[in-house]
């Protein structure tokens, strides 16, 4: 049977987002620490972590802002920010938690251990990376700390389940525990999105406008196929509405036209596909440009720099920031 014949298609718009959200380059580390204690989190761009604390408790500090974290609480902090743990106020920093004298228990695990002689804390925490140029783009608009605190995960059922489990593979560090685990992250980090969303938490832009029936089916179309014809006419019948309510709809919700939108999402995927050595002739004709010509010209005017200087760049951002 073909795909055409079978087409799978989320049932809601978050749901093909959240489809997207693959995770890569994975380091996990397992901490044991006793009061007083801090370590830096080195910033990492392009990365996420993750801090859960599974026994005492501890101090995060991003941007100046801080988090107290009990037994229990996950916190995310996905965009590559370096920040602080601590044992409480005022607490010592030894020094960057990567470069500190550690146990590797192998390729993509590690145990750092700090006797302060005080209050005991365990930590399980993670470093994560987007696969997909969807999955980076709907963390570019998380806020700079998501919180999932116990109580609302034991409701749940979920987080306690899912840290044993990626504890287990990293430790035995199994054939194939390195796939499984990166799996479990992205059910870890949908998990604590789904539960912001559904708390109230709100972004910017086409988060915001996925939440909408209507202009969320239309943003994953367009997520889907970038490269289509799409015209206002076309999405507007997509979502059926008619053009003027469908145009008004979405200008409102996403905070700009929906073709407009349309050329920055390609513009995104296309620097993700050029970092990754992706040729400007072969993303023209994948995007819906007559001419490579046309795509570069459209690139540079979104960009502000020519599709030439990007490719084979894994360390230029992924897109025009302001998506």
């Amino acid at each position: 049977m073909t795909a055409e014949a079978f087409p799978w298609t989320p049932v809601d718009p978050l749901g093909g987002v959240f489809g997207d959200l693959r995770m890569r380059g994975t380091f996990y580390g397992r901490t044991e620490v006793s009061a007083p204690w801090g370590v830096e989190m080195p910033a990492l761009d392009g990365c996420m972590s993750f801090h859960v604390v599974t026994e005492g408790s501890c101090m995060l500090e991003v941007d100046g802002e801080v988090h107290e974290l009990r037994a229990g609480d996950l916190a995310l902090v996905p965009h590559g920010r370096g920040h602080l743990l601590r044992s409480g106020p005022g607490a010592p920093i030894l020094g960057r938690a990567d470069l500190l004298p550690q146990e590797y228990l192998g390729e993509h695990y590690s145990v750092l251990r700090i006797d302060g002689g005080g209050a005991e804390s365990r930590l399980l925490c993670g470093i994560l990376e987007p696969e997909r140029p969807g999955a980076a783009h709907l963390l570019d608009l998380l806020p700079p700390v998501l919180l999932v605190e116990g109580d609302d995960a034991a409701r749940g059922g979920w987080l306690s389940v899912l840290l044993g489990m990626i504890t287990d593979e990293v430790r035995r560090d199994r054939p194939g525990a390195e796939a499984v685990v990166t799996r479990l992250a992205d059910v870890v980090v949908i998990q604590a999105i789904r539960g912001w969303l559904e708390t109230g938490g709100t972004g910017p832009g086409w988060l915001r406008a996925l939440q909408d029936p209507q202009v969320g089916r239309a943003v994953t179309l367009v997520h889907q196929d970038p490269g289509a014809p799409w015209t206002l006419d076309r999405l507007a019948r997509e979502t059926r509405m008619s053009r003027s309510a469908f145009a008004a709809r979405f200008t409102e919700l996403a905070g700009e036209p929906a073709l407009r939108y349309v050329t920055r999402w390609r513009m995104h995927v296309a620097t993700v596909a050029l970092a990754r050595g992706a040729r400007v002739g072969e993303l023209a004709r994948t995007l819906g440009y007559e001419s490579e010509a046309a795509f570069s010209r459209a690139y540079k005017r979104v960009t502000g720099v020519p599709p030439g200087t990007v490719r084979g760049r894994p360390d230029v951002p992924a897109g025009p920031t302001s998506l």
